[in-house]
């Protein structure tokens, strides 16, 4: 016997307007009532493509400029965070050391960036790399285990490649951190367009 998985598009009561329009935000319930998951409007998604799309063009055109910028934001996220974090023990003390610790270590580096915009943009995304480095060893050497006991030699590949990439961005970190602003411009157009695409797609389902 054949089942076909159909599909009912159940609008949330949470979101129904006093005029009676409703928002497209909806739950997907198959026909077994097992799979669910929310289908988000498509104008947030819409938005969220064409910031991707802007900031990516912006680290292409501008790349050291909205690479500052993007360093400052982090710096004010940081700072802001840091002092929300210490705020937070005067109504829950549980992690009390902790709370502080962190909310101390993120208003330091917040205002050191704050204070010091150029210098963080060189340093910041230059141990980023270094980090990513050591993250691609660890992986690389985790496959390339894993690749001799399962014999499986795709996972060896992708384990040398790990390795080789985490080789290079320990060694040349300053160089990888000049090159970023270029990568996550292209990862930003290329995000951005298929989020673009992806909210019509959206909008013609729901329509």
């Amino acid at each position: 016997m054949t089942h076909r998985n159909e599909i009912t598009r159940i609008v949330n009561p949470s979101v129904i307007l006093s005029s009676g329009d409703y928002d497209m935000t909806e739950v997907i319930v198959t026909e077994s009532g097992t799979g669910i998951m929310p289908v988000y409007s498509w104008w947030l998604v819409l938005i969220q493509g064409l910031a991707a799309l802007i900031l990516g063009i912006a680290f292409l055109v501008y790349p050291y400029l909205t690479l500052m910028v993007a360093v400052i934001f982090v710096g004010a996220y940081w700072f802001v965070s840091g002092i929300f974090s210490i705020i937070s023990v005067a109504m829950d003390r549980t992690n009390m050391g902790w709370k502080i610790l962190v909310g101390i270590l993120g208003i330091i580096a917040g205002l050191v960036i704050l204070v010091y915009p150029i210098y963080s943009t060189i340093l910041l995304p230059t141990i980023l790399m270094l980090f990513i480095g050591v993250w691609g060893l660890i992986i690389g050497g985790t496959s390339l285990a894993a690749a001799f006991g399962t014999k499986d030699w795709a996972m060896g590949f992708i384990g040398i490649v790990a390795i080789i990439f985490g080789v290079l961005l320990i060694v040349y970190p300053m160089i990888s951190a000049a090159i970023l602003p270029f990568v996550l411009g292209g990862f930003g157009i290329v995000g951005g367009i298929i989020t673009i695409v992806l909210a019509f797609q959206l909008k013609s389902i729901s329509g």
